[in-house]
């Protein structure tokens, strides 16, 4: 707190480290199966399986990211963004830990629950904490860069365990996560969670810290809404029991029916299925089996995994760099429609592979399909659904709406992560390449009709659009966004007294 010397965006970029090392655990653990299977399907391997425990293997994460995504909106609104994310690091650290030390499946499953666990809690979290911590010019960057930490996660898998056994490559990644550990702990707290909780000037330090003097105007727009919210939450606290129950379940049904509320949720319900349907469930689990069916048989795979690791890291770098320069509606039709256009032509072509209709063919070709289709995910459909989350939900109810749409996107995954092995067994790759092709073309037909454009926009000013309100923090009692409501009967009671 105390480095004088050091500028605001510096501060900013040693907070987001923090937060996105954890978040590059997506893609070191759901691209270690990449490291973990063919050894364990070796003869000669201590922990043998089949297809049955190695779909499971690769599964788990996304099916207890559900259990993290229902246990983050309470850590984050009772403890806070800093001691949630210290909570997911330490439950991948025993996850990572875990891994190292497995003798059997059963401790290689439960492994693979911690972290699937941490990431639920991570993913709920971080594109929030993001959204909180960074100044609006800077919120888009970092919160892309997400998607490069975690291409580069899945690049440090992916070559460590393809020249050595998937125990060091598990070894590698809990140091790292220690290290993630150090970070967060000398990091503060959110300035937006202090200031929800009545802590007003501890709130103020902190953003002055990491923003500086010169986005007061922001900071002052978050304590009024936090001074209304506090004040609502206080005044049903001085009803009798009765009433606070009638209270909040009226309160309840009207949030469900407000538009700040309903409407971000719904958005990205469709941009995290966009972000697991995609592919990259896909190109980072089943690196090996995708090149295998759409290459060819005989191709040796690991240079070829690699290769898409670099190239994942270039694109999202490239993604960085262009997300300063293209709003978000654009960028985002953009590289989600090419997205969604080579994952067609890959079907296509794989189709007429196994059908022998193709005259000419060639290695080359279902190489670039692949590095296309890696490209085009690493620099639209995966990062700017985490850079979005981050940046239209409410501040009253960040905690939950980011749990819901995060909940709903570990179920994506799980299913996308355990079907893929059975479509690519009964439909082939092409079939599945064309269930994929017709999820996207729906979400991103939701996406162009609901979709907001957020870039350089304040987190109150979005949220204010999505209401349909003032701007104006003048007018933001006036409009009351945040109060509970009352029935004519209290109203009443509160004038006589």
């Amino acid at each position: 707190m105390g480095w004088k010397f050091v500028t605001p965006f510096t501060k900013q970029c040693f907070v987001v480290a923090g937060l996105s090392l954890n978040m590059a655990q997506l893609g070191m653990v759901l691209g270690f199966p990449t490291v973990l299977l063919p050894q364990l399907r070796n003869p000669n391997s201590s922990i043998p399986i089949d297809d049955s425990s190695g779909s499971w293997i690769a599964a788990l994460p996304g099916f207890a990211l559900m259990a993290g995504n229902l246990i983050i909106p309470i850590l984050m609104a009772k403890l806070g963004r800093r001691i949630a994310n210290i909570l997911s690091i330490v439950i991948v650290l025993i996850g990572w830990v875990s891994v190292v030390t497995a003798t059997g499946i059963l401790w290689l499953l439960l492994a693979r629950f911690f972290q699937g666990l941490s990431l639920g809690l991570s993913t709920g979290l971080i594109p929030i904490a993001i959204g909180e911590y960074t100044s609006p010019k800077n919120r888009g960057p970092f919160s892309i860069s997400m998607s490069f930490i975690m291409g580069l996660g899945t690049l440090l898998v992916h070559t460590v365990g393809s020249y050595s056994t998937w125990q060091i490559t598990a070894l590698v990644i809990a140091c790292i996560t220690f290290v993630n550990l150090l970070i967060v702990i000398y990091s503060p707290e959110s300035p937006s969670w202090l200031a929800n909780q009545g802590r007003y000037d501890d709130s103020r330090r902190v953003f002055r810290w990491l923003r500086g003097n010169e986005e007061d105007n922001e900071l002052d727009k978050m304590l009024t809404a936090s001074k209304l919210a506090r004040e609502s939450w206080e005044n049903n606290r001085k009803l009798t029991f009765l009433k606070r129950v009638k209270s909040t379940i009226s309160y309840m049904g009207k949030t469900l029916r407000k538009k700040e509320f309903n409407k971000p949720i719904f958005i990205m319900l469709h941009l995290f299925a966009i972000c697991q349907w995609a592919g990259i469930n896909v190109l980072a689990p089943y690196a090996g089996d995708i090149i295998k069916n759409v290459v060819g048989p005989d191709i040796y795979t690991p240079p070829i995994i690699v290769a898409m690791g670099i190239q994942r890291i270039i694109s999202s770098l490239f993604a960085v760099y262009i997300i300063r320069k293209i709003k978000r509606r654009t960028m985002l039709f953009t590289m989600v429609g090419l997205n969604t256009a080579i994952v067609f032509i890959t079907a296509a072509y794989s189709y007429a592979k196994s059908h022998k209709m193709l005259s000419f063919d060639h290695p080359a070709i279902g190489i670039t399909l692949i590095l296309a289709h890696m490209f085009t995910v690493a620099t639209g459909s995966l990062p700017l659904p985490y850079t979005i989350a981050g940046e239209i939900f409410p501040l009253e109810y960040r905690s939950l709406s980011s749990g819901i749409s995060s909940l709903f996107s570990s179920i994506n995954i799980f299913f996308a992560i355990k079907t893929l092995p059975y479509m690519f067994n009964t439909i082939g790759v092409h079939g599945a390449y064309c269930v994929y092709f017709g999820i996207m073309v729906y979400c991103l037909t939701i996406a162009w009709f609901f979709l907001p454009e957020t870039k350089d926009r304040t987190l109150q000013d979005i949220e204010d659009e999505f209401r349909g309100k003032p701007r104006y923090p003048e007018d933001l009692k006036s409009a009351q966004p945040l109060t509970v409501w009352k029935s004519n009967e209290e109203k009443q009671a509160e004038t006589e007294a």
